[in-house]
C-alpha cells in the first residue's frame, strides 16, 4: 500500500495556495472596477463566466492527464495565473478585462485537473486526508487573496498590483523544485485504463449526475455569499476594507472546514458529511439577513466552515469511486460545476438588480434545501 507522501502533497497545497490568491482577486476587486470602467452587475457575473468558461474543456484535458504525466501544468500555472490577475488593474476597457481573465481561466484549468489526480496517487488510503490538504490550501488563498488585493491597491493603487508578480513566479520555482522529479507508474495506468472509455464513462453517470444536482442547489448560496458579498456590503454603505475582511473571515473559516471535512468523512462517511453542511448552509443564511451587523463576523465564521467543508468530499467521493478515468470524472465535475455556477450567478445578479440583495438572499436560502435530496442518491463505490 503506497504512504502518504505530504512533502509533495504539501507542495502542491502550496501551490494551490499560490495559484488560487491570485485568482481570487477579481471578486474583490469588482466594486472598484465597475467604477473604473463602468459596466453593470450583470456584466460583473460575465466576468466571473468568462474565467470559468474553459472548464468546458476540463472532460478533455482529464483524458490527457489519464493519459500522461501532466505535472509540469501544476508547475507553471501559478506563474501564469499570478502574472495575469496583477494586470487586471491596468485594463483599459470591459473587453480587454474579460479576455484577461478568459486567459487566466485556461490557466486555472491547467491546474485544477490534474492537481487532485496527482494528490490521489500519494495519498495511499487517506483520499480524504489528503484532499482536504489540498482544499486547505485553495480556500487559505480565498481568504488572503481579498487582503492581497486590498492592501496592495491601498498601497500602490488599482494600476500598481503588477508588483505582485514575483511571488506567483516564486511559488512555480518551488513546485519545480519539489515535483521535478515524480513520476507516474506507466504500467500501471495502462493497466488502470484497460476498461473501455465509453464502460467506464456510464459508470461515472450516477455519480455525476447526482452531484451536479446536488450542486444546482447548493451553489445558489454559495455564489451570493462569496461572489457578491464585496457589492452587497459596500451597497450597505460599508467600505471596500470591511467588505474585504468579511470576505477573508468567511474564506478563512471556510479553509478550516476543508481541512476538518475530508477526516471526518474518511470516518463517518461522505454522505453524512454532506448532508450536515447542506442543512446548516441555509439557517446560517436565513441567520446573517435578521442579525444586527455586530454579529456579522461571527455567523460568517461558522457560515464559511459549512459552506466549504463540501469540497473536499466531493473530490474524496469522486477519487474514490473505483473510476479507471479518475482525471476525466474530476473534468467532468468541474465542467457541471461551471455550467452551474455560470448560470445561478447570472440568476442571482439579475434578481439582485430586481428584487434587491436581502429577498434574494433568502430565495437562495430556501433552494439549498433541494440538495438534500440528491445526496441521498449519491452512488458510492470503492
Amino acid at each position: 500500500m503506497k504512504k502518504f507522501q505530504s512533502g509533495k502533497i504539501l507542495a502542491i497545497s502550496f501551490g494551490h495556495l499560490f495559484h488560487d490568491v491570485y485568482a481570487s482577486f477579481l471578486a474583490p476587486m469588482i466594486p472598484l472596477l465597475v467604477g473604473k470602467l463602468g459596466f453593470s452587475l450583470p456584466m460583473a457575473g460575465m466576468l466571473d463566466v468568462f474565467k470559468n468558461s474553459p472548464s468546458l474543456f476540463n472532460p478533455f484535458l482529464g483524458l490527457l492527464a489519464d493519459k500522461i504525466c501532466v505535472k509540469y501544468f501544476v508547475i507553471f500555472t501559478p506563474g501564469i495565473t499570478a502574472v495575469i490577475m496583477s494586470l487586471i488593474g491596468v485594463a483599459p476597457s470591459y473587453t480587454v478585462l474579460a479576455i484577461m481573465v478568459f486567459v487566466m481561466g485556461i490557466s486555472s484549468t491547467l491546474f485544477h485537473i490534474p492537481s487532485p489526480v496527482l494528490i490521489k496517487n500519494l495519498s495511499g488510503d487517506k483520499t480524504g486526508r489528503g484532499m482536504s490538504y489540498y482544499m486547505l490550501g485553495g480556500e487559505l488563498s480565498r481568504t488572503l487573496g481579498p487582503l492581497v488585493i486590498t492592501g496592495a491597491i491601498t498601497i500602490w493603487g488599482i494600476e500598481g498590483t503588477w508588483r505582485l508578480i514575483p511571488f506567483g513566479l516564486a511559488a512555480t520555482l518551488v513546485l519545480y523544485v519539489k515535483l521535478k522529479d515524480f513520476t507516474v507508474d506507466k504500467d500501471a495506468v495502462l493497466k488502470k485504463n484497460k476498461k473501455s472509455k465509453p464502460t467506464a464513462i456510464k459508470e461515472l453517470i450516477p455519480l455525476l449526475s447526482t452531484l451536479s444536482g446536488f450542486l444546482f442547489f447548493i451553489t445558489a448560496t454559495k455564489v451570493a455569499i462569496t461572489f457578491y458579498l464585496p457589492a452587497y456590503l459596500v451597497n450597505q454603505g460599508k467600505t471596500i476594507i470591511s467588505a474585504s475582511l468579511a470576505l477573508a473571515v468567511l474564506q478563512f473559516s471556510g479553509a478550516l472546514g476543508t481541512l476538518v471535512a475530508g477526516p471526518i468523512s474518511d470516518k463517518i462517511g461522505r454522505k453524512i458529511t454532506l448532508l450536515i453542511a447542506s442543512i446548516a448552509c441555509p439557517l446560517l443564511m436565513w441567520l446573517l439577513m435578521i442579525t444586527e451587523d455586530m454579529f456579522m463576523l461571527p455567523i460568517l465564521a461558522i457560515f464559511g466552515f459549512f459552506l466549504f467543508s463540501s469540497g473536499p468530499v466531493i473530490l474524496a467521493l469522486i477519487q474514490d469511486f473505483n473510476s479507471h478515468i479518475p482525471a476525466f470524472a474530476n473534468g467532468m465535475y468541474m465542467t457541471s460545476s461551471f455550467i452551474i455556477r455560470s448560470l445561478i450567478i447570472l440568476l442571482v445578479g439579475y434578481y439582485i438588480e430586481k428584487i434587491g440583495y436581502d429577498l434574494t438572499y433568502k430565495i437562495s436560502a430556501i433552494l439549498t434545501f433541494g440538495s438534500i435530496p440528491f445526496i441521498l442518491f449519491i452512488p458510492i463505490k470503492k
